[in-house]
């Protein structure tokens, strides 16, 4: 309900939408260029992804290295990547997880990533 019964101020409506995607769009930026790191066995595999998800880079230890046995390293970077990935979304949420409030929680909103 509008204060005094009147109608929305349009105006005032379009420049908070625009300022809110303004706002949305430089965290999705932000997001882009942050790296977060995961690791597992101890820091035998690491994985670096953007805040959006992308793998940047990984790591092995050579200790992690046993050509008799693969399928632990496999399983050491599978792992690896899951874990930075993690940290990924709990960054998401956190630099998204505002905006997506304001916006009504993001769900059904035609054009948004989330």
């Amino acid at each position: 309900m509008i204060p005094g019964g009147g109608q929305p101020d349009m105006q005032q409506l379009l420049q908070q939408a625009q300022k809110m995607q303004q706002d949305l769009a430089a965290a999705q930026e932000e997001l882009s260029s942050a790296e977060v790191e995961g690791q597992a066995g101890g820091g035998l595999v690491k994985a670096t992804v953007t805040g959006s998800g992308e793998l940047r880079a990984l790591v092995i230890d050579p200790k992690a290295v046993d050509p008799e046995d693969t399928e632990t390293l496999a399983d050491l970077v599978v792992a690896a990547v899951q874990a930075a990935n993690e940290n990924a979304q709990a960054l998401q949420q956190q630099k998204l997880g505002p905006l997506t409030q304001v916006l009504g929680g993001g769900s059904g909103i035609p054009g948004l990533p989330f």
